[in-house]
């Protein structure tokens, strides 16, 4: 081997030599910005796990504080849906019997009150106060009569009584004669039977002025029209002429009338007999049917929000009017009879009636209309504790 050779095999070995120098040194110092990346990463790691560690635990201590408030501050609201509006509703009828003339309003037209409805022939009803006014003048007539009859009974009494008084006296002188003698007794008879004439004459015109004064309701002065016969007379007139007026049948209040159309000219009703009704629209108010579990916190005067279906972006406001005395079932047709076979416990309803709080009841709700009622009790969960 030359030396030339030796020379470069040493080269070769001492540079070999040097790069396993050069790579024991990357492992035991590796770069800079290789352990920057691996810190980094590692860094993250463990902010992820951490991230994940925490979320883990405040989301369900937030639920719960979250469920445990809401559970402590909730229950002020007792709310339902089962509520109806509801509104006066009368019976229009007529008080007396007759043949319609005409009707005088449209199906569910608005009405104010004194508005006229329907008329009846009223023909019959003007013969009746006619004959009621005829009536009264001559019962006038016979009270003045009365009167007169008394006065005349009186001086026929009071001439009796001379009558009486002179046959007495004639009797009397006739006696004394018929005693001394100087007259007869045929001649006192004939006396005495005159005097007993006279007797019953006074007797008779004595009644005749009690049956004349108690023609005259027992006082001879009385006045005409104080008579109970005359007083009669007036009271079928006035009955006469109320019937006259009730063959116009009008509104009662305001309010829309309904079932109307069912009224036909020359139909005969009878009275009290219910024809149509009438809605008083400006008198609404809410029955909202709330489960007896719902009633421990409410109360009269309480403030509710209603809402309606038909109306559901307006809120209404009320107060609770009153509380019912029994559940819905009491006042049904056929109650349930829970003390017989199978029995199934059932939550109650009772009706909550709710009135408008400054007439805010709107003029467009109708009767039977959907609403939604919230009652604010006032008192949660926390407050019960």
């Amino acid at each position: 081997m030359s030396v030339r050779n030796v020379k470069y095999a040493n080269k070769s070995l001492i540079k070999k030599d040097e790069e396993v120098s050069d790579e024991a040194q990357h492992y035991e110092n590796p770069p800079k910005a290789a352990n920057d990346e691996e810190t980094a990463e590692a860094s993250s790691s463990s902010s992820k796990r951490t991230g994940r560690l925490a979320l883990m635990l405040i989301v369900p201590l937030a639920l719960v504080v979250g469920g445990g408030w809401f559970w402590l501050t909730g229950g002020r609201f007792e709310e339902t849906d089962n509520a109806y509006a509801q509104q006066a509703q009368v019976a229009i009828s007529s008080d007396v019997s007759g043949r319609i003339l005409s009707v005088d309003v449209e199906e569910s037209q608005r009405v104010s009150a004194g508005d006229v409805l329907f008329k009846l022939d009223s023909e019959p009803f003007q013969i009746a106060v006619d004959q009621a006014e005829a009536s009264l003048g001559k019962i006038r007539l016979d009270v003045e009569q009365l009167k007169v009859n008394y006065q005349t009974a009186t001086a026929m009494r009071d001439a009796s009584r001379e009558t009486l008084k002179v046959q007495q006296e004639l009797y009397d002188r006739r006696a004394i004669l018929a005693k001394k003698g100087v007259t007869s007794n045929n001649s006192l008879d004939e006396l005495k039977l005159s005097l007993l004439q006279a007797k019953s004459a006074v007797t008779s015109a004595e009644k005749t002025v009690d049956k004349a004064r108690a023609a005259l309701a027992g006082n001879p002065k009385i006045a005409t029209d104080d008579h109970p016969l005359v007083r009669q007379a007036n009271a079928a007139l006035k009955l006469a002429k109320r019937n006259l007026a009730k063959a116009t049948v009008k509104a009662p209040h305001d309010g829309i009338v309904n079932h109307i159309d069912e009224l036909n000219t020359g139909q005969y009703i009878d009275a009290g007999t219910a024809v149509a009704s009438l809605f008083e629209v400006n008198k609404t108010w809410v029955d909202a049917n709330f489960k007896e579990t719902q009633l421990e916190n409410i109360r009269i005067g309480m403030p509710v929000d209603v809402t309606f279906d038909a109306y559901p972006g307006t809120h209404f406001k009320g107060r609770v009017a009153s509380i019912s005395s029994g559940t819905g079932a009491e006042f049904s047709l056929i109650p349930a009879q829970n003390a017989t076979g199978n029995w199934v416990k059932v939550v109650q309803r009772v009706p909550v009636r709710i009135e408008p709080e400054n007439d805010s009841f709107s003029d467009r709700l109708r009767s039977g209309m959907s609403a939604v009622v919230s009652i604010d009790t006032g008192k949660t969960t926390l407050n019960r504790l």
